[in-house]
């Protein structure tokens, strides 16, 4: 066992060396460092299943660390570099943009689901640099890039593992060195699926078509895919295939949140119950909140949780009122849910590049003001490696009791918007943020119900789901009340971050 196995809990060391018999079993061994050809015709497909802090992601983290010492290639969405006939690959995919990011902020390099599908075709004259950047050729004389401009490249790629960031940094934008995107047609290897919990029946195909290797990550006690019509993707596995981690992880251990996540189990616990120990957490620890408004300041990078569309199409207007928003814009800063892209098949080509760059449905994204062209919007892009981007915009603000949402901005076609400032708790399941504000008296109208979901009341999934998705503070909100802003609406806190690619291609949608 690797020298990651020694901080393991029991059911995690048991985790990793089922998972490496069963790498052996495909001619990688993650124990002894040594690779073998791939083998035709032998798969696995296996599962591994725990509660928030039952420690999925460490182990994943140590399996990609064990798999890079064994000489494996990791794979990202932007570049794979030259193929060789006996390589072994790796890649480490999550379902949105957000869960990805969370990864990549732990050290582990994950991409989308979407950009292994579809990958970027570059000039030839710019492929020089990512072969050389990865290692794989000799330093190129680009016209047009001084030394200088090389050798910022060349350390932002040693610090962040991104070829397109690495080109930014020497001053290209997308549209020089990626000139579209195609299906992927030949396989990879191996694949770890982080926040598997997400995956419809579709993506579980696309990927068994891909990688025929896969280990999947996911939390049995979240909510199923919307348009599951059954449980997760790994219920239908064998049950050697699923390996469960139960015990919950000493670094996790003294954590009030994951405490309230578990107590969730509990049958005999009812809702009033719930919230008095939410109260008692509350006075004990900083990190649980008992609130009695929403925090309009927060809504703005982290939305307001809640189940029912009502509440939330409320909570968007009275965001919008408190800011003095006009009916007829929007704000600089003002939050957005991607709900799709609409284009006809000619432009097959534009929907790829949009998706590929961050602009899936359910993808969070916040206004940075008008497009050069009438119709488009400059927007950031939550999660993704390259936010920025300008797109043909269809933006949709929904009203309490009107059928009709009001549209402030329409382009012919393009990617479809709403409003991000409250979300839907099934539509916030594969994300994080620092404070996580969940509406309480939705769950509660679902506990009157008295509704269940795969034989546990519907309230539990929804409150386990929406306490889980704060990294640091949850804010338990008991009344329908907002509060007033502190300070006007503003992007500084985007530009303030490096970004690694700027992309202005209004020609796209």
């Amino acid at each position: 066992m690797t020298e990651t196995a020694l901080i393991y809990s029991p059911d995690q060391a048991e985790a990793h060396d089922r998972i490496a018999e069963a790498l052996r079993g495909v001619g990688v061994d993650i124990d002894e460092g040594t690779l073998m050809p791939p083998r035709e015709g032998v798969r696995a497909v296996m599962a591994v299943v725990g509660k928030a802090g039952s420690g999925k992601t460490l182990l994943l983290a140590a399996l990609y660390r064990a798999l890079e010492e064994a000489g494996v290639d990791v794979v990202s969405g932007d570049w794979e570099g030259r193929r060789r006939r006996d390589r072994r690959t790796l890649a480490i995919l999550a379902p949105t943009n957000k869960a990805a990011s969370v990864l990549r902020m732990r050290g582990v390099p994950a991409t989308t689901i979407h950009r292994i599908l579809y990958t970027p075709v570059y000039d030839p004259e710019y492929a020089k640099i990512a072969e050389w950047l990865a290692g794989q050729g000799e330093k190129p004389a680009i016209e047009g890039l001084t030394e200088l401009a090389l050798d910022r490249a060349l350390a932002f790629y040693q610090n962040h593992k991104s070829i397109p960031g690495a080109l930014a940094a020497a001053g290209l934008r997308g549209s020089d060195f990626i000139t579209g995107w195609t299906r992927r047609e030949e396989p990879l290897d191996i694949g770890l699926v982080d926040e598997a919990s997400m995956l419809d029946a579709q993506q579980f195909d696309d990927l068994q078509e891909i990688f025929p290797t896969l280990v999947l990550f996911g939390d049995p006690a979240q909510l199923p895919p919307v348009k599951s019509t059954g449980g997760m993707v790994f219920d239908s596995l064998p049950a050697p295939a699923r390996l469960t981690l139960s015990r919950i992880h000493r670094q996790d251990a003294d954590n009030p949140i994951l405490d309230l996540a578990h107590a969730l189990a509990d049958p005999a616990l009812e809702f009033h119950h719930f919230e008095r120990m939410i109260e008692d957490a509350a006075r004990r620890d900083e990190r649980v909140r008992w609130a009695e408004r929403v925090e309009v300041d927060l809504m703005a990078r982290s939305p307001v949780l809640v189940w029912r569309n009502a509440t939330r199409i409320r909570l968007i207007n009275a965001f919008r009122a408190v800011h003095g928003a006009p009916e007829t814009a929007l704000l600089e800063g003002e939050p957005l849910i991607c709900d799709g892209i609409e284009l006809p098949l000619k432009h097959r080509k534009k929907r790829l590049d949009l998706e590929a760059r961050g602009l899936i449905k359910g993808a969070q994204v916040i206004y940075l003001g008008p497009g050069k062209r009438a119709g488009f919007s400059r927007l950031h892009v939550i999660g993704a490696e390259d936010p920025r981007l300008s797109a043909a915009s269809i933006v949709k603000i929904e009203k309490p009791g009107e059928e009709e949402p009001f549209i402030p901005y329409a382009a012919n076609m393009g990617a479809v918007f709403l409003h991000g400032a409250a979300v839907t708790i099934h539509k916030a399941q594969g994300s994080q943020w620092r404070d996580v504000q969940v509406f309480a008296p939705d769950i509660y109208a679902a506990a009157r119900m008295g509704r269940s979901e795969a034989g546990q009341p519907l309230w539990k999934r929804l409150a386990y789901v929406a306490i889980t998705r704060a990294e640091e503070r949850l804010h338990w909100v008991v009344r329908n009340r907002l509060s007033k802003p502190t300070a006007p609406l503003s992007v500084d806190d985007l530009r303030a971050k490096p970004v690694a690619l700027e992309l202005e291609r209004e020609d796209e949608a």
